[in-house]
């Protein structure tokens, strides 16, 4: 690691301090090659001279392209899926659709697997490898990264998200989008805003109040927006009544005013319905085709739509592609090797920091080598992956499945057996059992595993005690009816390619799992605030034609009271709550000191504390610091995380760790002054492993 990447992480150690700025974690936000204002005097002087033929096809995609002006020598722009990999497809005859070079792609371990990993550096990582198969690949726009919070357990896309803390995501998010566009290829932020749910998507009225909106549900976008991010996409659903791509609120009010972005903001495919509303409302680009833009010269002509607002928006387009250089890359016929060796490193590395481990009774994990131990593997995904599907579904190459890795790091130990009976499963030492689900979007899924699955695990469990559940699913699922007979449990998430490599070497001790929940997963669905968000009468597997089903209304009438906020403010204890994760080693905390003790506004705060591998193997701590305001004039959550870091340490080893905490660690957005405020009085610093795993705490004063 040399000082030039730690200085851009603001993460370092000296003298066995670990210092961390708690927000801007990104020292430099990414620079385009050209200012808005040199690639906005470039985008007038095209302008200009445009037909108004030729602006009013600009302004909707080709399927997978931005447009090209052939007469100002202006090259078609390649978009391509997602955030967790690069999503190609191909023709009838096998070759990449809408001129993309590529033939292959690292298939990465889901988004929230990332978030899993409270890694800001190897976010980063992740990021840039995927924009250097984007650019090697004739690919220009990635449409990611994806950060919708997590609101239900049950969304199709929250394995494509960054969990339920918008802290956490933030941090997740800027070092995406700086890695990303180290490479030339535009990060596109989405969804915005409040897609929380897959069912009938373009058919949900997310009804949400202003402060909400602030504190959780924006933020992530903010740190995107802040980390330089190039693009937006907005989102399916509507917001308070109007349809997000289609309204003056979401693009000007929120994302243009409020969070200062000032690049393209294109809409979800088919996402948008009334032209003159969506070119009034802000959007630069419809996609993939023009639908409701179909007949904009007649709208002009009639006096619908104003051809100023149709400049604006070609003018965004061009402005943003010669901010990034793009049209220059594309006619110089830029050639970028790609490393799939090291690639595939990264995708190993993330599940292996990503992987949590919710249970270990008697230390059952890890598991010994012993050349006579007996471990029969069972379950839906030993010989096929995991992964999720949709635009996110990436095939990656040299895949590698459970069985095959688990013979590798443990050879003839390992039987499996698809549908063992009670005789094989007494007879094993160990039980390694696997379980999860598919999630893609256009659909949600139950919290609840299938009828058949329950009782299976339960079957197992009940059979042999030394059983290990082996979980891979894009979000939380009901575990109460098993948990606590399992021996052991591992979430493992979607793996992506070499995700099993790692599963298996944590199972064997030569990895020490270190990842840590990016979720809260309750212990039953009815114990989150928005498991009511179906409407009446409806389930999950509803087979009604999306366009056919009325428009519905979300009520988030949870607030700001997300995830483990609300727990908290419930007093309901979840199976397993937001930031846990078990380690082969054991961590003590102590030595808090919070300075200065009396602070003003603008003041920062340095958290410091020392943390101690009292274990006996090395491994990696995500400490994790919240911040309580017990006097505020508005109801807050019990605690908020405003700080962590990825602390390694050795057996016996110490560290003093330091986090500064801002402004923003004390405020609440404001809702009249429509601003950030933190009033005058008492808060509480903790310091902890998990948010119920306080260690530490003390009391500070603001003036």
């Amino acid at each position: 690691m040399n000082q030039k990447r730690i200085t851009r992480l603001l993460l370092f150690l000296v003298a066995g301090i670990v210092y961390t700025n708690s927000y801007c974690q990104v020292a430099s936000p990414f620079k385009p090659r050209l200012t808005f204002s040199e690639a906005d005097t470039k985008a007038e002087e095209i302008l200009r001279k445009m037909t108004l033929d030729e602006k009013t096809e600009f302004i909707a995609g080709d399927d997978m392209l931005i447009r090209g002006l052939k007469r100002f020598n202006i090259p078609p722009v390649i978009m391509a899926d997602a955030t967790g990999g690069v999503r190609l497809a191909f023709d009838d005859s096998g070759n990449p659709k809408w001129g993309v070079t590529a033939k292959k792609s690292t298939a990465f371990p889901n988004p929230l697997s990332l978030a899993a990993t409270w890694d800001r550096e190897l976010a980063y990582n992740y990021a840039r490898s995927i924009g250097e198969e984007c650019r090697a690949g004739n690919i220009h726009i990635l449409l990611g990264p994806g950060m919708n919070i997590y609101r239900i357990s049950q969304c199709g896309r929250n394995f494509e998200y960054l969990g339920e803390d918008p802290f956490l995501a933030g941090r997740i998010v800027e070092n995406y989008v700086t890695g990303l566009q180290s490479t030339g290829t535009i990060a596109t932020l989405k969804h915005f805003l409040c897609n929380q749910t897959e069912f009938k998507r373009r058919r949900s009225n997310a009804i949400v109040d202003e402060r909400t909106l602030h504190e959780i549900y924006m933020p992530a976008f903010e740190a995107g927006i802040n980390a330089g991010a190039m693009a937006v996409m907005t989102a399916y659903n509507q917001l308070n009544g109007e349809w997000c791509g289609e309204s003056s609120y979401v693009i000007k009010e929120l994302l243009r005013k409020d969070l200062g972005f000032k690049w393209l903001v294109m809409c979800d495919w088919w996402g948008i319905y009334d032209g003159a509303k969506t070119t009034s409302a802000g959007l630069d680009l419809e996609m993939p085709w023009a639908t409701a833009l179909k007949d904009v010269k007649g709208k002009i002509a009639e006096g619908k739509i104003k051809e100023s607002d149709i400049d604006r928006m070609v003018k965004s387009i061009l402005r943003t592609c010669f901010a990034m250089g793009i049209y220059d890359d594309i006619n110089s016929r830029t050639e970028t090797a790609v490393d799939f060796n090291q690639h595939e490193q990264v995708a190993l590395n993330t599940a292996r920091e990503g992987i949590v481990l919710l249970k270990n009774s008697d230390a059952i994990l890890p598991l010994s080598n012993e050349k006579s131990r007996k471990i029969l593997i069972t379950g839906k995904y030993v010989t096929k992956l995991a992964r999720g599907g949709g635009s996110a579904y990436v095939n990656g190459y040299n895949n590698i499945n459970l069985l095959d890795a688990l013979r590798n790091e443990f050879g003839e130990q390992v039987n499996y057996i698809d549908k063992p009976d009670a005789e094989q499963l007494r007879k094993a030492d160990v039980v390694l059992v696997s379980t999860g689900t598919f999630d893609e979007e256009g659909t949600d899924r139950s919290f609840s595993l299938t009828p058949d699955e329950e009782k299976e695990i339960s079957r197992l469990v009940s059979l042999n005690k030394h059983t290990v559940v082996l979980v891979n699913a894009g979000g939380g699922i009901r575990m109460t009816g098993w948990a606590s007979e399992a021996a052991a449990i591992l979430y493992g998430w979607y793996p992506g390619q070499t995700g099993n490599v790692a599963m298996a070497e944590i199972l064997s001790g030569k990895t020490n799992p270190s990842g840590k929940l990016p979720i809260s997963i309750e212990k039953q669905f009815e114990d989150t605030p928005g498991h009511t968000y179906l409407p009446e009468g409806k389930n999950v597997t509803d087979q009604t034609p999306e366009h056919e089903h009325p428009v519905y209304d979300i009520h988030y009438n949870e607030g700001v009271f997300v995830g483990y906020r609300w727990n908290e403010s419930q007093k309901t204890d979840p199976l397993f709550p937001f930031g846990y994760g078990l380690s082969y080693s054991r961590f003590s905390y102590s030595k808090l000191k919070t300075t200065p003790g009396t602070f003003s506004e603008g003041d920062s705060v340095t958290v410091s504390f020392e943390i101690k591998n009292t274990g006996k193997v090395a491994g990696t701590e995500i400490v994790q610091v919240y911040v309580s305001d017990p006097e505020a004039s508005v109801p807050r959550p019990e605690k908020e995380l405003k700080g962590f870091s990825r602390v390694f340490l050795k057996p016996g080893e110490s560290k003093r760790v330091e986090i500064i905490l801002n402004k923003r660690s004390f405020a609440f957005w404001d809702v009249n002054t429509k601003s950030w405020k933190a009033e005058p009085g008492v808060y509480r610093i903790l310091v902890g492993r998990s948010s119920r795993g306080i260690e530490l705490s003390s009391a500070i004063n603001m003036k």
